[in-house]
């Protein structure tokens, strides 16, 4: 049987094409609308949970500094904050239920095991991770994915500050002692390479687990071996405790002592004297004299009654800043959409205008160096040697093999 078509009036034309414009119309109210989803799978509790509760309180700052503003593209910006406690199991388990949950750009990871154990499932859960604390090198280099980005500082980057400083150091045996995992072991491997290349020996290689509690015997054996200094890759209450056990066995007064996240603004504020005068990476620091950081600092210490951003404070903003920016690029909140928008892409930051390598999805930083004393009144990490993104960051090692987006 064959359907008869009636030809349409002028009338029911304009009609429909009222019609459609006003679908258009409310499709396009609700795609502005459409609110921003930050998943924070963080380490609110255990070691690192000092750490978490700074990448917590970066989060909400820039959250409510984007929304003071109208959002980001229009987009409301909300966030959910899960406890990983550092666990890699635990961490994969609260990113998927915050993906599930429509929170799908992931950010504030704390330990580099807990990304990699992330990183394999965002293609499934349809999300994105932005690294801001991390730093091994697995997570841009052999183990990377084509949705996890990373604005902190990795490993490589932190030894290609390591290396030139080291030159003019006159300790000839060293000993390193870093957190037993992804990063800890990164981070020694990348110092021993350094060491190595200037004729310098490391006389001990020490690796104590996630939370140790009792460094007696660690100290012991830094002490027996010779070392004349001391690389540490240990952070928040590890850090803290170490420092503590290593004044008091008098360690300290006779190493000369240097590391990479060991002095960051609160593990000083917590160790107080038994920090002054040892050196170490500062990959950000509320001092920066920059106007773009000058503005973000006071903007910080207005919404948190006169503190100063700290380390990782400082670096979980510039995720921030990268993941709204991507997001205006892409016109959209899609975590696909922003990640071919972060892909290759430059940013305005508080560390300058940076940019993505394509390689490896690595963001390109300047990096610092320094050590602990008293400015302002109070003892923090001071830049003493800068460097800038080219010198600071080495080429890409080769080994990441990035699928296409």
């Amino acid at each position: 049987m064959e359907e008869t078509m009636t030809k349409p009036t002028p009338l029911k034309l304009r009609a429909l094409g009222a019609a459609s414009a006003l679908a258009l119309a409310f499709s396009g109210a609700a795609h502005a609308q459409e609110t921003l989803k930050i998943g924070v799978p963080t380490a609110m509790s255990g070691t690192y949970a000092d750490l978490g509760n700074q990448a917590k309180r970066a989060v909400e700052f820039a959250i409510a500094e984007a929304n003071a503003k109208g959002g980001v593209a229009g987009h409301k910006v909300e966030a959910k904050i899960l406890d990983t406690e550092a666990k890699p199991d635990l961490a994969r388990k609260q990113s998927e239920r915050l993906a599930l949950e429509g929170y799908k750009v992931l950010t504030g990871v704390i330990a580099s095991g807990e990304a990699l154990a992330i990183a394999p499932m965002l293609d499934r859960w349809d999300a994105l991770y932005v690294a801001t604390v991390t730093k091994s090198d697995k997570i841009t280099g052999d183990a990377c994915v084509r949705r996890a980005f990373r604005v902190n500082h990795q490993d490589a980057q932190d030894a290609a500050v390591v290396k030139p400083w080291l030159g003019g150091r006159k300790e000839q045996k060293w000993a390193i002692i870093g957190m037993d995992g992804a990063w800890g072991r990164g981070s020694g491997a990348g110092f021993k390479e350094a060491a190595t290349s200037h004729g310098k020996t490391v006389v001990a290689e020490l690796y104590p687990p996630l939370g140790a509690t009792d460094y007696a015997a660690y100290i012991q054996q830094i002490k027996a071996s010779g070392a004349e200094g001391l690389w540490v890759a240990l952070a928040g209450r590890d850090a803290v405790s170490f420092a503590t056990q290593a004044h008091q066995f008098g360690l300290l007064a006779n190493v000369f002592t240097a590391g990479v996240s060991f002095v960051t603004d609160n593990t000083v504020q917590a160790m107080g004297e038994t920090s002054k005068g040892i050196n170490g990476i500062i990959n950000y620091s509320s001092t920066l004299d920059t106007p773009a950081n000058k503005s973000f600092a006071a903007a910080w210490a207005k919404h948190y009654n006169g503190d100063q951003p700290s380390n990782f404070e400082g670096e979980t903003y510039i995720g921030m800043q990268v993941i709204f920016q991507a997001v205006e690029k892409a016109k959209s909140v899609k975590p696909l959409d922003i990640a071919r928008a972060m892909s290759g892409g430059r940013f305005d930051t508080i560390l300058g205008n940076v940019a993505f390598r394509p390689e490896d999805n690595q963001l390109i930083l300047p990096n610092y160096f320094g050590h602990v004393a008293e400015a302002d009144g109070k003892l923090r990490p001071v830049v003493t040697m800068s460097f800038p993104a080219d010198q600071a960051t080495p080429a890409p090692s080769g080994a990441c093999k990035l699928a296409k987006l």
